[in-house]
């Protein structure tokens, strides 16, 4: 978030760099905020990306500093929820917060919270990030300079960002979203961001304000990464290896080994159906005395005896000792 530069006095640390000084040394004393953020004095200006240190408050757009302010409460919660909430989408391999991106010598942009997508972690020397960031989150607060905005905005898209995502959090919930050559779009709350190529998932607006919403997001897409659609997904998987441990203590519970072979079935069948019938067949067989090989479904179960007894055709070692 970028705020009028308050006093020369306040400004970030010197350019280590600059050949006749600082930035804050470019700040004639006495300008106004407006002159002292946008109108560096010509004699000591436009400045370089290189001539920044990580931690200086400061970003560039064609050389001219402008000066960002620390965040308040009401920006900085906001905007680690939004962080953690884009962070934890399944194709995304890099997230960055506050991380400085400097596609040309003059200009350095910190997006609040920027996503590197499917590309994966942005390249370089350890330096500023050399091109801009597919998707940029900037979360407006109190303060915010609609000016500098309005022009960060348009150096990232300039730069080959392909979304910009605006949160306002003064006014009524909403998002604005910006894309290269296209009219901006207001979304509200009840609406979805999609960002095709960047997020697999859609993001409600919501959650980019709301933390529990936000908590449920990150929920779904981290049972994602670990190949699970969804919580009852986690719920089913659970249901299913309880039929399957239910069927092999019944087994247990009757003095019958089971083989590798078969307790292989067991676990990695994906049709309840058939494991329910397992289920009734194995209990079958503890209640049975004499007991023979039954080829039932493919899975290799011990019924009451009614015909010969045959042997497994399981590959592995019998079921019974």
């Amino acid at each position: 978030m970028s705020v009028p530069h308050p006093s020369p006095l306040c400004a970030a640390r010197r350019l280590t760099a600059a050949p006749t000084g600082a930035i804050e040394d470019a700040i004639p004393a006495g300008a106004t905020a407006e002159e002292s953020n946008r109108q560096p004095n010509p004699e000591h200006g436009p400045f370089r990306a290189d001539q920044l240190r990580d931690g200086d408050r400061y970003e560039l757009t064609n050389g001219h500093p402008i000066y960002c302010a620390p965040s308040g409460r009401d920006h900085a919660g906001p905007n680690a929820t939004g962080a953690a909430l884009l962070d934890s989408d399944p194709d995304v391999q890099w997230t960055g917060v506050d991380a400085g991106y400097s596609p040309d010598p003059g200009t350095l942009r910190a997006p609040d919270v920027s996503v590197a997508g499917r590309t994966g972690v942005p390249g370089g020397d350890g330096g500023w990030i050399p091109e801009a960031p597919p998707l940029a989150l900037e979360y407006a607060a109190r303060g915010q300079d609609e000016t500098d905005l309005r022009t960060k905005i348009a150096d990232l898209l300039a730069h080959g960002t392909r979304l910009v995502w605006v949160v306002r959090l003064i006014g009524p919930r909403r998002v604005e979203v910006h894309a290269p050559g296209q009219p901006m779009q207001t979304l509200g709350v009840g609406e979805q961001l999609l960002a095709p190529g960047i997020l697999r998932n859609p993001v409600p607006v919501a959650a980019l304000f709301d933390r529990a919403a936000a908590q449920d997001m990150i929920l779904r897409n981290l049972l994602q990464r670990r190949g699970y659609t969804d919580l009852a997904a986690i719920h089913e998987a659970g249901r299913k290896e309880g039929l399957a441990d239910a069927i092999l203590t019944v087994l247990s519970a009757r003095g019958l080994a089971v083989d590798d072979c078969t307790r292989e079935r067991l676990r990695s069948t994906r049709d309840p159906e058939r494991r329910r019938a397992w289920l009734l067949a194995a209990r079958r067989s503890a209640m049975g005395s004499d007991n023979h090989w039954m080829d039932y479904g493919k899975l290799c179960i011990i019924v009451p005896m009614i015909v010969r007894p045959r042997k497994c055709p399981c590959s592995t070692s019998r079921l019974l000792p």
